[in-house]
């Protein structure tokens, strides 16, 4: 079982920046591959970028595709999510979650293939 912790929410103007971070421990986490999802008040949680075991591989949605931009340092064991160019839209609470299959490097990552849940961190864009 892996434990992950998000950091880095927070009130930020539309057209902001802000990093978030999620520290893991418990498990390998070079083996795995990583994702973040979000969700909206009255709406299903839903993906938003993922990257592969090595860091070699990064998937988005198309929402936040050239604006977020996914990274790990397997060294430190975390993996962030750069958020630039933020619109009211992405306001959420924001999830890292880790993938349950090892070494995974394909493009596709559904909410089942992730077995370790952070507790979220709020996100709020004001226009």
């Amino acid at each position: 079982q892996v434990q992950l912790v998000e950091s880095g929410g927070g009130l930020v103007q539309a057209g902001g920046s802000l990093r978030l971070s999620c520290a893991t421990s418990g498990r390998t986490f070079s083996s795995y591959a990583m994702g973040w999802f979000r969700q909206a008040p009255g709406k299903e949680r839903e993906f938003v970028a993922a990257i592969n075991w090595s860091g070699g591989s990064t998937t988005y949605a198309d929402p936040v595709k050239g604006r977020f931009t996914i990274s790990r340092n397997n060294a430190k064991k975390t993996v962030y999510l750069q958020m630039n160019s933020l619109k009211p839209e992405d306001t959420a609470v924001y999830y890292c979650a880790a993938d349950r299959r090892i070494y995974y490097s394909g493009s596709y990552y559904g909410e089942r293939d992730f077995g370790s849940w952070g507790q979220g961190t709020q996100v709020t864009v004001s226009s």
